[in-house]
């Protein structure tokens, strides 16, 4: 998440799509918005309403003292599903349904450990 800002400023800079005249270069230059920018602003938004509730109930799973193998395996899986949904939303856009897969492989997952949670702390 923390290279998404890094990543949506450079893509700012690089296809001068400055929204806000103080962050103009020249005065004599217009405000502007560009689809790749837009791209990258949405990608990193889904990053945050999809990763900190992950981040959330992966903390309370932790407190039920799961399997460590299948937790490290859950997270490693999560991960990487996130970080591929990433890429291809932000970065090389593929055609669905690359994005909903790793989506929907992630959000599987945080139902799994906040079910194991209800289980364990009910």
């Amino acid at each position: 998440m923390l290279l998404m800002s890094v990543l949506t400023g450079t893509f700012r800079v690089k296809n001068a799509a400055f929204v806000n005249p103080e962050d103009l270069p020249k005065q004599e230059m217009e405000m502007k918005s560009d689809p790749q920018v837009e791209r990258v602003r949405r990608a990193h938004l889904n990053d945050m309403e999809n990763i900190l509730p992950f981040l959330t109930i992966g903390l309370l799973y932790v407190l039920t003292n799961p399997n460590k193998v299948i937790a490290s395996n859950l997270y490693r899986v999560a991960a990487t599903a996130r970080i591929i949904h990433t890429v291809v939303y932000a970065l090389y856009p593929i055609r669905q349904p690359a994005r909903a897969i790793c989506f929907f492989t992630c959000y599987l997952i945080e139902i799994y450990m906040a079910i194991m949670c209800i289980i364990r702390f009910w």
